[in-house]
């Protein structure tokens, strides 16, 4: 499962204003007209579904309850992924 929060850089609790200011950010960043890397087309794409779904009042709140349920049924896995994430990220 991706954390939407994580590929747009904000908290769970972020704002509406919080997510579109860290989505110009990122979609900038990614763009693939200004990005030459091989990987800028599918951190787009990902950072605009997490935009999509976080911006919506009825999707953001099924992504909140399914990602607690994650959490809660397999920790390991789920803390895996997170530092995997992270650890890419800060490598790149």
């Amino acid at each position: 499962m991706t954390d939407h929060y994580l590929v747009l850089g904000v908290a769970p609790n972020a704002t509406l204003a919080d997510i579109k200011k860290a989505y110009r950010q990122k979609a900038a960043e990614f763009h693939p007209d200004r990005n030459d890397s091989e990987l800028a087309p599918a951190k787009f794409h990902a950072v605009k579904e997490a935009y999509d779904v976080l911006t919506d009042d009825s999707k953001r709140a099924a992504y909140d309850e399914n990602r607690r349920r994650n959490l809660l049924d397999s920790p390991l896995e789920t803390a895996s992924e997170i530092w995997k994430a992270y650890l890419s990220g800060v490598l790149q």
